[in-house]
């Protein structure tokens, strides 16, 4: 019940959403006149903000921070015991009626993982996520990145999934049963940049010091692009929003340890169990998976 009213509050709280229906409700009440200053009010706040986030980078400006709270470890290890990928790429609805795997703009996590699951041949391989919607039509992304991962090459026999997880609490709760990681043991744990300090948390607040590896970036490392447009202003506006509520929800929750959390200059989870720091600098994103047969 928790789960479905919190989906529900989503809804509520999205800025395109709320924006929208702010107009919607001024232009209403427009033709009348004891509505008339509730009117002009609201259409100012929804058009307004509309257009807000089409002409200025208010998105950038919300989603650069959650971006660059973490970057790739530089060097990589040398090392690694296992890679998890968190779902979020998968668009289970097309997926489905389409009988096709369909991703998303965030599919770069995909690609990304595939190539590190090269890089890295002996480590094991995880995937997390279930099926988030409301009204499940029962397949889940777990499902689908199967099939995807097969497909290319990916051998079955090192991949483990998780098709229980509908959020990101769930994903580190899930995945940490499943994978049953040792202490010193060494894990990637690779999902979008803006979602990186959210599923840190969740993983740190398991007792799991996983290392991050963003990935799917959506904003300039310097610059204010103006006219981003509505659709991906609006877009990268949600995104944003989304997080940090969901940091402060998750923080209320005591699902991660702090409201924002960030990198730690030594990281007990290193190979051989050894404190070893982590240069938390730009490391170029692996997305090739070309020639990915011989994984």
């Amino acid at each position: 019940m928790g789960y479905i009213l919190v989906r529900i509050l989503e809804m509520f709280t999205q800025p395109s959403n709320v924006l929208l229906g702010f107009s919607m409700v001024g232009a209403a009440l427009l033709p009348w006149r004891r509505g008339s200053a509730w009117a002009v009010t609201l259409l100012l706040v929804g058009v307004g903000g509309l257009a807000a986030c089409a002409i200025l980078p208010v998105g950038t400006w919300l989603m650069r921070p959650l971006e660059d709270r973490f970057s790739q470890p530089q060097p990589m290890p040398a090392h690694v015991n296992g890679i998890i990928l968190l779902g979020g790429a998968i668009n289970l609805a097309e997926s489905a009626d389409r009988h096709m795997p369909a991703l998303n703009i965030r599919a770069e996590r995909m690609t990304a993982f595939a190539a590190l699951a090269r890089t890295y041949p002996h480590a094991r391989l995880l995937f997390s996520g279930g099926n988030a919607r409301l009204f499940s039509n029962g397949e889940t992304e777990a499902d689908v990145a199967r099939k995807i991962f097969v497909s290319i090459g990916i051998n079955p026999a090192r991949m483990s999934f998780d098709a229980k997880s509908r959020n990101t609490h769930e994903n580190a709760v899930f995945s940490f049963r499943l994978a049953k990681p040792k202490p010193g043991q060494v894990w990637l744990l690779v999902t979008s940049a803006a979602d990186m300090p959210r599923a840190v948390g969740c993983f740190r607040a398991v007792g799991w010091p996983v290392i991050p590896f963003p990935v799917d970036y959506h904003t300039r490392s310097r610059g204010n692009p103006l006219f981003p447009g509505l659709v991906s202003g609006l877009q990268r506006t949600d995104w944003a929003v989304h997080e940090w509520l969901g940091l402060a929800y998750y923080w209320l929750r005591g699902w991660v340890p702090s409201l924002y959390p960030g990198p730690r200059k030594v990281d007990a989870g290193m190979r051989h169990g050894r404190s070893r720091r982590l240069l938390l600098t730009s490391h170029p994103s692996i997305t090739s998976i070309a020639r990915l047969r011989s994984v």
